[in-house]
């Protein structure tokens, strides 16, 4: 494991511009209010959210001491996996207890965030069995899984998926290894699946380096795309405008708040439009919170229990 790459702890193992990709999200049949639209200027701001560990509530938790908006703007419910299934020699999209227990509870564990405004988003990730985004058989297996994953969205009121392609471990089980049709056969899949949501991508392993293929160049169906390695800076190798982007990443209380600063400081001066932070607790993070939010926002950051 990467020494920079965030630190895990599991059971079981974000074509629109920032400010749309916002505006959108699903409600359809869930019965939830239409979110407000935020009126806060500047960089998108993105929790990850380890839910074995911490509550999706904690990304509500904090506003702008200036006018009371929301800091962040997307929670991403980390993590669903993508498993194999040995017998039917085919992936299949897996909750442990804990992610099934937050979608099961969307009423209040989910619902409460978008109705504030803050789209909530399911990063699945690879699980050590061999399946992977990467190493899809055939055109059919790809879109199978991302039939699944809209499904999900759909059913649990969701508003779009994160790709994360680590810990696959490609080969186990039998799998194949990485191929160049399978991540743009499942994204392009996805993405006609749900138009309207957020497909975004966790610039990491073998599926992040298989953009193209067939003439098909998928990097235009991500809303957005960061850099997986916090504490530091690295612009990702897709071809999206900056407002999509966000090479800052930082893990909140284990990334010093003075680099937590320089990191919001220069994704304004750049131009880019994301910040990335992950492993947001339950626990008063306003100091390290305010860190970047001066920066991004030109407001230091509430934390409201």
């Amino acid at each position: 494991m990467f020494t920079l790459v965030r630190s895990r702890v599991r059971t079981a193992a974000l074509a629109l511009s920032a400010v749309a990709a916002l505006l959108t999200g699903a409600t359809a049949a869930t019965g939830a209010a239409a979110a407000p639209a935020p009126a806060k200027q500047g960089p998108t701001s993105v929790a990850y959210v380890e839910v074995n560990n911490n509550s999706m509530l904690n990304v509500g938790k904090y506003t702008l001491a200036s006018d009371g908006d929301n800091v962040f703007d997307v929670a991403v419910i980390f993590a669903a996996n993508i498993n194999y299934d040995t017998a039917t020699k085919s992936a299949y999209l897996y909750f442990n207890e804990n992610v099934q227990r937050v979608l099961d509870n969307a009423a209040t564990q989910i619902r409460p965030l978008q109705q504030k405004g803050i789209k909530v988003v399911l990063s699945v990730l690879g699980n050590h069995q061999g399946a992977g985004f990467a190493n899809f058989p055939s055109q059919q297996a790809a879109s199978a899984f991302a039939g699944q994953l809209s499904d999900a969205v759909a059913k649990y009121g969701l508003d779009g998926i994160d790709f994360d392609d680590e810990y696959a471990e490609y080969g186990n089980n039998g799998t194949g290894q990485p191929n160049a049709s399978s991540f743009v056969q499942l994204v392009t899949a996805l993405r006609a699946n749900m138009p309207d949501k957020i497909i975004s991508l966790y610039n990491i392993g073998p599926a992040a380096s298989r953009l193209s293929y067939g003439g098909v160049d998928i990097s235009s169906k991500f809303d957005y795309a960061w850099n997986p390695y916090y504490g530091t800076w690295q612009v990702p190798g897709i071809a999206l405008p900056k407002s999509k982007l966000s090479p800052a990443a930082v893990e909140i209380g284990g990334t010093s708040q003075s680099t937590v600063a320089d990191l919001a400081r220069r994704t304004v001066s750049e131009g880019y439009g994301v910040y990335l932070t992950y492993n947001l607790d339950g626990a008063d993070r306003s100091a390290d919170v305010s860190a970047f939010t001066r920066e991004l926002y030109g407001s230091a950051a509430v934390y409201t229990p």
